[in-house]
């Protein structure tokens, strides 16, 4: 399918060929008719695009703090190559689009096949032929509103919105300061709304336009009469609410509306504009209201409500995100609003670099709506484009997913080992693409079937969310192919057993990327107690840091948490160390009344192991960021080895403290150890039994924290 698109790192803009999006439980496919380009979003987005790599620091103070934080925790090399994945890709723009339901997975069976619709949401709702959209921003379109129309919803839903936040009641003075497209239709919903309506713009064309269609009076900022104006406009008293849609760098809206607002009146900020209040002598003396108006309405930035469907309550949360895209699209339905006038021009998708050139400027065309045109497929839809036409070698490899972690230590390691790269799988087509091309895949897909049943690719890495990591697993199994899976193999224990069934009768390899005990200051800790013939104790705390509940690991259908997701490394390092099963495993965690936070990630477990050593693992989110994440410590034999965040380390013997040195966690390692292991006909590097022992200790530190008791392994 065609899809605008924009590289970050050189900042072109173009329209490509990419795989069309696949779409999972809760999600709507829709084949668009129209998007709409959101000239004052998508110009800053373009332009941030566009920008030096200082330039884009200037812009995003708040990433380059992240950058600093990560070289403290992981060194600058491991950070480089996270901030080179990170600028090295492709970018969707658009987020409001109208279209036809192609198919539907949404789970109250709402949408179906040919339903009119339009779609909101930053990389789902994209300039592209296809969108995949979470079924919470999709709205069904009625009979007698066009599509071009309602390719506006998104954006006249955060019209919507901002009008909400001021209350306004019939008959009240309001101001609008910023006559763009979002200005425009907030002065039609304040009209509809019985509101007398005053707009005010750097631009006679936008306040020309106003005029006609919605304000009952609009002036240039730096008219000399427009105070005196304003004073016979609201007989003195001032507006009773100013509504901020001008996206600007100056503190003067705030400013102006501070001064031109009566006492107790409301300021709502809904554009990007400097807020450097000024106390004195308005917000205070007056007791001024300002309020902020986030985007389409509630349920905006809210995982659960946006990605996973859970809608809120009609009775508690009467207008959401959707049920205003549901009210804009009724109040065109009704001629409360019209958007014919707004219209200024309409490219086809294969144009859609000349609408951006009247966006950025480059060409100077008066314009407010510009919209993108997709012609209606009579085709079946395409899973897959061709990127390249490597010749394939003795490992052909297949990747199941390929986000920032699989781009930055999986796709390079498997490239530099000499494996030909076949197909790459994602669930939009735009991330595919992009890494097809960066690492030279011949194909990237959004459909599994691409992979499995390709007898040419004999190797599958899978490297999507966890809660898909057993079902894909089963899959590339059954399709008799090579697996390497990244952590976790499962999350329940019903998925393990029914991995370890279909492995027993399996010829095919299976690999888990637990990757420390690959780590070269791992192996040489490894090495130091491999003579020593008496149990070990082991103590392992790892500074591992907060991650909100909404994030998606934290989410127990998705991520699993993060005992499954990630305590499984340490669990896995202990095995190493002791070669010896784990025999029983006891954990405790605290009880934390902040709902903010999850108990579980503080925690603290012991594991006993049959050689009789033992392993205490004390995991933590509630520490400061500035102390290192990982230190391990191993005692037996009278030595001690030392990890530290495995960069560099000790060794304690013979009263003496030998430093050891070797950077790196082992990912580059473990990805040549399993294709060595298929290439040579060897065993893979960590067997089966321990890969599953792993998992078990994990789901049984769950049941110890929950029955508050010792739990067995018995595998």
């Amino acid at each position: 399918m065609k899809q605008v698109i924009q590289n970050f790192k050189t900042g072109d803009l173009y329209v490509d060929d990419v795989a069309t999006p696949s779409i999972s439980k809760g999600m709507v496919l829709v084949e668009n008719a129209f998007s709409l380009i959101s000239a004052g979003t998508e110009r800053g987005t373009v332009k941030v695009g566009k920008a030096s790599l200082i330039g884009k620091a200037k812009q995003r103070p708040d990433l380059v703090a992240q950058v600093l934080q990560n070289v403290k925790k992981e060194g600058i090399k491991a950070t480089m190559q996270k901030v080179q994945t990170k600028l090295d890709s492709l970018k969707a723009l658009g987020y409001s689009t109208a279209g036809i339901v192609k198919s539907s997975l949404d789970t109250n069976n709402y949408y179906q096949p040919g339903d009119r619709v339009a779609c909101a949401g930053q990389d789902y709702a994209s300039h592209s032929e296809y969108a995949s959209v979470p079924q919470n921003l999709v709205a069904k379109v009625p009979d007698n509103v066009s599509l071009e129309d309602a390719s506006f919803t998104t954006v006249g839903a955060i019209a919507l919105q901002g009008v909400r936040q001021a209350e306004p009641n019939l008959g009240d003075n309001v101001c609008v300061i910023g006559l763009g497209l979002i200005g425009q239709i907030t002065c039609q919903l304040l009209k509809a709304n019985g509101c007398n309506v005053f707009g005010i713009d750097l631009s006679s064309r936008l306040i020309e336009i106003a005029s006609e269609n919605g304000a009952h009076k609009a002036m240039h900022r730096s008219d000399d009469a427009l105070f005196a104006a304003i004073q016979s406009f609201t007989k003195g008293n001032g507006f009773d609410s100013i509504i901020i849609t001008a996206a600007a760098p100056s503190n003067d809206p705030i400013e102006l509306s501070s001064e031109i607002a009566r006492k107790k009146g409301k300021v709502v900020l809904v554009g990007a504009v400097k807020m450097d209040i000024p106390r004195d002598p308005h917000f205070y003396r007056k007791e001024l209201d300002l309020r902020m108006s986030c985007s389409y309405g509630p349920g905006r930035y809210d995982v659960n409500y946006e990605e996973n469907g859970v809608d809120y309550p009609y009775a508690y949360v009467r207008w959401t995100e959707q049920r205003n895209m549901d009210a804009f699209l009724n109040l065109l339905s009704n001629g409360s609003i019209t958007l014919k006038h707004l219209i200024t021009h309409i490219f086809d998708i294969n144009e859609a670099e000349k609408a951006y050139d009247i966006v950025l400027g480059k060409v100077q065309e008066p314009s407010i709506g510009i919209l993108l045109k997709y012609e209606k497929k009579d085709t079946e839809v395409k899973s897959f484009v061709q990127v390249n036409t490597n010749p394939e070698k003795e490992v052909n490899v297949g990747f199941i997913g390929a986000g920032s972690f699989a781009q930055s230590y999986l796709v390079p390691n498997v490239k530099a080992w000499g494996a030909s790269l076949d197909t790459v799988m994602t669930s939009k087509g735009i991330t595919g693409k992009n890494v097809a091309e960066k690492f030279t895949f011949n194909k990237a897909t959004s459909s599994q079937d691409d992979i499995l049943k390709n007898q040419s690719i004999n190797t599958v890495f899978i490297a999507t969310p966890h809660n898909s990591h057993a079902k894909y697993t089963l899959d590339a199994l059954k399709a008799n192919k090579h697996v390497f899976v990244e952590k976790p193999l499962a999350m329940y224990l019903e998925e393990l057993d029914e991995i370890a069934s279909l492995y027993e009768s399996s010829k095919s390899k299976l690999m888990v990327g637990f990757n420390r005990r690959f780590s070269p200051i791992a192996e040489k800790i490894k090495q130091e107690f491999k003579g020593v013939n008496q149990p070990l104790v082991m103590n392992f705390r790892v500074n591992a840091g907060f991650i909100p509940k909404d994030h998606w690991t934290q989410n127990p259908e998705v991520g699993g948490g993060r005992i499954v997701g990630e305590m499984c490394h340490f669990i896995d390092l202990m095995q190493f160390f002791t070669d010896s099963k784990p025999t029983s495993v006891y954990a405790d965690c605290i009880n934390m009344q902040n709902s903010e936070i999850t108990s579980e990630d503080n925690i603290t477990v012991i594991v006993k192991f049959e050689d009789g050593s033992i392993g205490n693992l004390i995991y933590l989110a509630n520490g400061d960021k500035s102390m290192p994440k990982e230190r391990l410590e191993v005692f037996g034999g009278e030595k001690i080895g030392v990890i530290h965040d495995f960069r560099y380390g000790e060794i304690y013997k013979n009263g003496k403290c030998q430093k050891i040195s070797d950077s790196g966690k082992g990912h580059k390692q473990e990805v040549t150890a399993f294709l060595d292991s298929i290439k040579e006909g060897k065993c893979v590097p960590i067997s089966f039994e321990s890969i599953y022992l792993t998992t078990l200790v994990t789901f049984k530190i769950n049941d110890s924290l929950a029955t508050g008791v010792v739990q067995q392994i018995d595998a």
